[in-house]
């Protein structure tokens, strides 16, 4: 049997003519289409020299061509690197020479700035943007949508993608064929997923819940997909007329319920709302139960592991709370030092282990080790605990990650730019809770005595050094950080001293 996703997606098709996707324009595309373009991109792939097992790495926007070059990669036997195309060239550099792939795929318009990068590790630079445009899509045009799918086994790699921890830059994670394929799997099941659902897809595609959850699910289950470009309020609850499941972050959820269209009756033909990607404030989901009465779903997942944990489809959605583990892995709260497991209600670290955990991460062997216990129970960094129901309750994290609509950033990496800034003696960048992101990026500065260095100077630096997402919301300057005895930055510190900053200044804040 071939283990090769693409396969495990497509191989048991019953009807080619099978609408897979939508577009806002009216495009439409069916299982047959999707399966021919993969086969062409496929092909170019390995015209150009592309081997099982090379990376390859995609700069572009959120876009059908997108998604047909990612299935194409994999069908070839390659590796997908997917990278958010808010990365500015500093911030490509580090992924494209740790990854070494042998292709980068870009938007035309980056290629001049990506070329140099890609000349470090011998890579080549093919161009495609969101209208299907570029060398790529001009090579698919007139290459045979026929390609044989490459054979994989279910610990081959099938996708990278790059996460944030505690210490040192992203770390990639591995993902292997069989870690996507049986989380899907395991997601059709438990949420019900039938070729007769149409998911709202308003998620980007180049991180783990856009990508691997919203698409491998709808594709596995023979459903379709209305394919947006971006999240718009309106015009997903104009979508839901015709649509059943949302997939979304929180803040999705705190956009929607800020527009008077949302109620009982524009919902009424939904089956299904999901949230994930970050923690879902409990006022949030009693919110949305009384605007349309449906209870949102919140699920549990890693970019390491894919999902872990969700709320079940029937039975019990707990305000604040993740459910019970997914059929096939096992979750538990462990002694953070000792790894000994907690009993219930005890705070402590929440490890996995399943056939959805990754593989390792790349190149970072060290890393690896110390990541897994001895059991292959996998320490994800985050503080929680379990009920007695086994429903799975998230308080926190042991990292100083902030997750920001979505979206994780790692501190120490805007502190570094922050740093070097003239005028700048140091920073500390933590998370603190804001209505709209989940949390505010903010950084606290101390100054040089005599330094004039302001807010809007800070936040002007950054913006070719940093994606937006990464950037501050505010820059905050203070005598200096508070220290525990050892000389460390207290942040827990900081975040209590500026827990309500967001709060207090709503909607103001950009």
């Amino acid at each position: 049997m071939n283990a090769n996703l693409f396969s495990r997606l497509f191989d048991d098709l019953d009807d080619a003519d099978r609408l897979a996707i939508e577009t806002p324009g009216g495009r439409r595309i069916t299982y047959g289409d999707l399966i021919a373009f993969s086969g062409r991109l496929a092909n170019v792939l390995a015209a150009r020299g592309v081997k099982p097992g090379d990376r390859v790495a995609v700069q572009v926007e959120k876009s059908v061509p997108n998604l047909a070059l990612y299935l194409a990669t994999v069908r070839a036997a390659a590796v997908y690197l997917p990278l958010n195309p808010a990365y500015t060239l500093n911030e490509l550099d580090y992924f494209i020479t740790d990854a070494e792939p042998a292709l980068v795929v870009c938007d035309p318009s980056k290629a001049d700035g990506l070329a140099a990068i890609a000349a470090k590790v011998g890579a080549r630079v093919e161009t495609l943007d969101a209208g299907g445009k570029g060398s790529l899509a001009e090579a698919a045009m007139a290459a045979q949508p026929e390609f044989d799918t490459v054979t994989r086994a279910n610990d081959d790699l099938a996708a990278i993608l790059y996460t944030s921890g505690t210490t040192g830059r992203s770390k990639g994670a591995m993902l292997t064929h069989d870690n996507l394929a049986s989380n899907a799997s395991s997601l059709v099941d438990c949420w019900r997923f039938t070729d007769q659902d149409v998911l709202i897809h308003a998620l980007p595609i180049y991180h783990t819940h856009g990508l691997f959850v919203a698409s491998n699910v709808t594709l596995l289950a023979r459903a379709s997909m209305i394919f947006l470009p971006k999240f718009d309020p309106g015009l997903v609850i104009e979508l839901m007329t015709r649509a059943t499941v949302l997939m979304g972050v929180p803040t999705f959820y705190i956009r929607l319920l800020q527009n008077p269209a949302l109620m009982h009756e524009s919902t009424s033909r939904m089956r299904l709302f999901i949230s994930g990607s970050a923690p879902l404030l409990a006022d949030t989901h009693r919110e949305w139960s009384a605007r349309t009465g449906h209870a949102v779903l919140e699920r549990y997942g890693m970019t390491e592991t894919g999902m872990n944990t969700s709320n079940p489809y029937d039975g019990d959605r707990v305000p604040g709370a993740v459910g019970p583990a997914l059929p096939g892995v096992s979750v538990r709260v462990t002694d953070p030092e000792t790894g000994t497991e907690l009993p219930r209600e005890t705070i402590g670290m929440i490890e996995v282990r399943g056939p959805n955990v990754f593989k390792g991460y790349w190149r970072m062997p060290e890393k690896t080790a110390a990541e897994f216990r001895p059991d292959g129970f996998f320490i994800t960094g985050d503080l929680g605990e379990m009920d007695e129901r086994d429903y799975v309750h998230i308080l926190g994290r042991g990292t100083d990650l902030v997750i920001t609509g979505g979206l994780n950033v790692y501190p120490k990496e805007v502190e570094s730019e922050i740093d070097a800034l003239p005028g700048v003696v140091e920073s500390a960048v933590i998370g603190v809770s804001h209505p709209d992101f989940g949390e505010g990026v903010t950084a606290l500065v101390v100054r040089d005595k005599d330094a004039a260095v302001t807010e809007a100077d800070v936040l002007d630096a950054l913006k070719d050094r940093l994606a937006k997402f990464k950037r501050p919301k505010r820059v905050i300057f203070v005598d200096e950080l508070p220290r525990n005895t050892m000389g460390k930055v207290q942040k827990n510190i900081l975040r209590d001293t500026y827990a309500d900053l967001y709060r207090r200044n709503w909607p103001a804040q950009p």
